[in-house]
């Protein structure tokens, strides 16, 4: 039973036994609540039917004047027109201050607990693991349950550690293939594999710098939906047994072994697929079939005359590949001296109503269901598709272990792809260290 549920059962306990209120609220997240009338208590003894519960109300601490919030930069507008509203509505102002996401849960860690950092913030899912080991981050109690119902279940996941909902979902994103009609036969992009494959050996052009299909091979990021095509995983139960690693099982090998065998087609050493060449290469009418997010559709569509977008073509084994993904959201810091008004800022923020201007603004998708069946966003291809795309994706991992594999990835996927070395022997290895890895974090 989570917080919420305690709170109304007190609330019903309260009225039968006519006690005039129940109020608590501080620095642990509880919630204000004010209960009962003297009418509704006399009708709670007299009653022959059990008293309905009443839905209690969470209320901002009564001495919060000024929330900080951390957000990106680039997207400060979105804070100014939800502070403005909660001003409004609260009393209360909201303070921005420039922490992106990739840098919130680090720098969470240090001013969290010396008392200078933001009342809430806005960090990607993935650093979950690093925020609740560090104590940081409250769970999304009192707003759970409508959190869950109205957003995409992948964000739940996303967000759950330890059966516990963190934070607030703001937006997702994920990886698509983005493609130019005008290159590719008939218009449209192969669909699987062996079409690629066939393609590519008739468009490419090496000398000329013509490649029909191009990702980021050395990115174990943008390398993994040929491992979960393959039913291949990092960490066991859902990315939470650390005792099981799967990056050398039978089916990694098997994935790897495909991703092996396309540098036949993209003959290039990693560092040298960069995101800057590829879009270079897309834009200039030198490359087909190009990997790459939501963040580049604008430019896409205006630098590309007949650009397209896709999910993935079909491996040789029949399977789809299931891209990484990322879920942006907003969490309440664990030493807030406002952690009832951060909680509700959150709520606000993360609302149909501001993923849907956070969409208009930005081109984040949302997570929110409702404004993803928004007509705004139906209507426009790029964004059904990654969303699409993004209902089939696995959320990249959040344990804090996660570093050891990252940090050894780049070396890991160079010595496959550019030395072409043995599978097996390579990934035995790379598994050897993430282990020393971890053995060396939890010391």
């Amino acid at each position: 039973m989570n917080k919420k549920n305690v709170l109304t059962l007190l609330v019903a306990m309260t009225m039968v036994f006519t006690m005039a209120a129940c109020n608590s609220g501080n620095n642990d997240g509880k919630t204000s609540t004010e209960n009962t009338s003297d009418a509704k208590t006399n009708n709670a003894n007299t009653s022959t039917t059990p008293p309905a519960e009443e839905e209690e109300e969470l209320l901002p601490e009564p001495d919060a004047k000024e929330l900080t919030v951390w957000s990106a930069g680039t997207e400060k507008a979105l804070v100014e027109e939800a502070g403005k509203a909660f001003k409004e509505k609260y009393g209360i102002d909201v303070k921005f201050e420039d922490v992106g996401p990739d840098k919130s849960f680090d720098k969470m860690v240090t001013d969290g607990p010396a008392g200078v950092g933001g009342d809430l913030f806005l960090g990607v899912h993935n650093q979950l693991g690093v925020g609740t080991k560090a104590g940081i981050v409250l769970p999304n109690d009192f707003h759970e349950e409508e959190t869950k119902a109205n957003n995409n279940p992948v964000t739940i996941d996303a967000l759950t550690l330890d059966g516990l909902l963190y934070g607030y979902p703001l937006s997702v994103e994920t990886i698509g293939l983005y493609y130019n009609k005008d290159l590719v036969p008939n218009g449209e992009a192969p669909k699987t594999w062996t079409d690629v494959i066939s393609f590519a050996k008739q468009f490419n052009d090496v000398k000329a710098q013509k490649y029909a299909y191009m990702w980021k091979m050395g990115d174990f990021y943008w390398t993994w939906g040929f491992l979960s095509g393959y039913d291949a995983y990092v960490f066991g139960n859902n990315g939470t047994d650390l005792n099981d690693i799967g990056l050398n099982s039978d089916a990694a090998i098997e994935g790897f072994k495909f991703y092996q065998s396309l540098k036949e087609i993209l003959p290039l050493a990693t560092a040298d697929v960069t995101d800057d060449i590829k879009t270079s290469l897309f834009t200039s009418g030198k490359l087909a079939m190009n990997v790459s997010g939501p963040w580049q559709a604008a430019e896409f569509k205006t630098n590309v005359k007949n650009v397209g977008l896709m999910e993935f073509p079909t491996l040789p084994n029949g399977k789809t590949m299931k891209p990484f993904s990322g879920v942006k959201a907003f969490f309440v810091n664990a030493n807030s001296k406002y952690p009832n008004a951060s909680k509700l800022f959150a709520q606000l923020i993360t609302s149909e109503e501001f993923q849907l201007k956070n969409f208009e603004l930005f081109g984040n998708l949302p997570s929110n269901t409702a404004a993803a069946n928004n007509e705004k966003i139906t209507s426009d291809e790029f964004s059904s598709t990654f969303l699409k795309i993004f209902d089939s994706s696995i959320p990249m991992p959040k344990a804090a272990e996660m570093t050891a594999m990252w940090s050894t990835s780049e070396a890991t996927l160079a010595t496959l792809w550019n030395e072409q070395a043995d599978a097996k022997t390579v990934l035995d290895d790379w598994v050897v260290k993430i282990k020393d890895g971890i053995a060396s974090m939890n010391k």
